[in-house]
């Protein structure tokens, strides 16, 4: 019990080597903890040394030299809120001289030492107007000063919500500007849960492989598909997940997915394609060597009855060496990346997935119609895309061709509003679009499709008298 008691106490800390969310606002940036390592946020830089060993969501204090110092807590007497308002602001003129301190003097407090709160405590009391405001325009003012002054950050352990916020906020077109709230609607529309099978085709630097690792809970199958050389998982690893997650995830190239429907794939195929290109490089690096080889041959030859350098001979032998240990280390990735693709095959070669996510810049067609194929019967799959025709168009081919029923193709809405007293309103500025998803169930496509076939044949006579004589048995029975 004190065992579980010090684990869990453990991993709500902070240690060198996690993966941490630094939180200002509205503004969040995910960074790893290293030592005396300088990270750069909100244009202050600072190091996250005197970070570890404190609780998540702490929040901390930039001192002179990028120091980080715990921030004390509020207490009632720190409140920078004014007693003194005016009933509106009809008569506030804004020219531009109503703050007595300027940009030098400013600099001069900053200087001196003091903090972010001093320094807006005097923009208040040498601003001319701001007991004329109303209390709700003090308040306003002086949360932007805050702002603007104020150098405290918070750290907080990762998280899907807290990923797709950044993300979204920061670089949305690396995400193919997938919202959090659509994010979450992926997750329950594709029933991910512990111990399933759940095959991931996206292009979103990695968030949704890594919500739907999260969502397992390191229990059960992940099978990403990836285009191109290899599989990116950026957003991923900013999760920080423990080794035993790592284990349950396997990667398949999506070229060999037709080879692999077709029952022709070649796990050595891989092997000797890299085999290929590294003999084409190993003969222009031997030609290289070869005729390296042969001049110093001739040099030698001519030079054997002077003398022979003991030095050359020691460097001739530790590139040899190091060339070597260069090819048995290229052969040992060569190894793990077959048995990292033969496992993999051996998971989808049993077309008994429990799910399909798909997430992609790609037109989501062609690949939907192909991964479907690995998916069993009565399983959930979901298709998230940034426009809506590409959808339609998916929508289309599964009721041409069946294998599919529940289809359904929604597009999410968000909103933010303020609450406040008295003043309680949507927020102004929202996103305009959360993207588009096309859900389904999967059905037995063969027994359909074959039944669907025999009624076409009936002729229509024939077939409402079948119907009927088929609807009078059962009632019967």
């Amino acid at each position: 019990m004190a065992e579980c008691v010090n684990d869990s106490d453990a991993e709500g800390r902070i240690s060198y080597g996690d993966y941490v969310v630094l939180k200002r606002g509205d503004v969040f940036k995910s960074v790893q903890v290293e030592n005396k390592k300088k990270v750069v946020f909100e244009k202050q830089w600072f190091f996250l040394d005197n970070a570890v060993g404190q609780l998540y969501g702490t929040r901390f204090e930039i001192e002179a030299g990028g120091s980080l110092k715990l921030k004390a807590a509020k207490h009632s007497g720190d409140s920078l809120d004014s007693k003194e308002a005016g009933q509106d602001n009809r008569h506030i003129v804004d020219d531009g001289r109503s703050q007595k301190l300027s940009r030098d003097d400013i600099e001069t407090l900053k200087e001196q030492g003091l903090k972010g709160q001093e320094i807006v405590q005097q923009l208040i009391d040498n601003s001319t107007t701001f007991k004329d405001k109303t209390e709700f325009a003090q308040e306003k003012y002086i949360k932007k000063k805050k702002k603007k002054y104020e150098s405290d950050i918070t750290i907080l352990k990762p998280s899907t919500r807290l990923l797709a916020m950044m993300y979204h906020g920061r670089e949305p077109g690396k995400i193919c500007h997938l919202r959090y709230d659509t994010l979450a609607q992926i997750l329950t529309l594709g029933n991910i849960h512990a111990g399933s099978k759940i095959i991931v085709f996206e292009t979103c630097a990695g968030l949704v492989l890594g919500s739907v690792m999260e969502r397992m809970g390191g229990y059960g199958s992940v099978i990403q598909m990836y285009p191109g050389g290899g599989p990116t998982r950026a957003g991923m690893e900013s999760f920080g997940f423990p080794s035993h997650f790592h284990e349950t995830l396997h990667e398949f190239p999506l070229c060999k997915v037709n080879a692999l429907l077709a029952g022709t794939l070649d796990l050595s195929e891989k092997d000797a394609d890299s085999q290929a290109t590294g003999s084409g490089n190993g003969r222009s690096e031997s030609s290289q060597e070869t005729s390296g080889v042969s001049e110093e041959k001739n040099s030698e030859h001519q030079s054997m009855e002077v003398s022979v350098d003991p030095q050359e001979e020691m460097r001739r032998a530790e590139r040899e060496r190091l060339r070597e240990q260069r090819a048995q280390e290229k052969k040992v990735k060569m190894e793990e990346k077959r048995k990292k693709l033969a496992s993999a095959a051996a998971l989808l070669e049993g077309r008994n997935a429990d799910g399909l996510v798909i997430a992609s810049r790609f037109h989501p067609c062609p690949v939907l119609m192909g991964l479907l194929k690995f998916v069993a019967p009565s399983r959930p799959f979901v298709v998230y895309c940034q426009y809506r025709e590409p959808l339609i168009e998916c929508y289309t081919k599964l009721r041409e061709q069946g294998g599919a029923i529940s289809l359904r193709l929604t597009d999410s809405w968000l909103r933010h509003y303020q609450v406040l007293p008295n003043r309680t309103h949507p927020v102004l500025l929202m996103s305009g679009g959360g993207g588009y998803l096309l859900s389904g169930t999967t059905v037995a496509a063969d027994a359909a499709k074959a039944r669907n076939q025999h009624k076409s044949e009936e002729p229509v006579a024939k077939r409402l008298k079948l119907d009927k004589i088929s609807s009078s048995c059962d009632s019967s029975a």
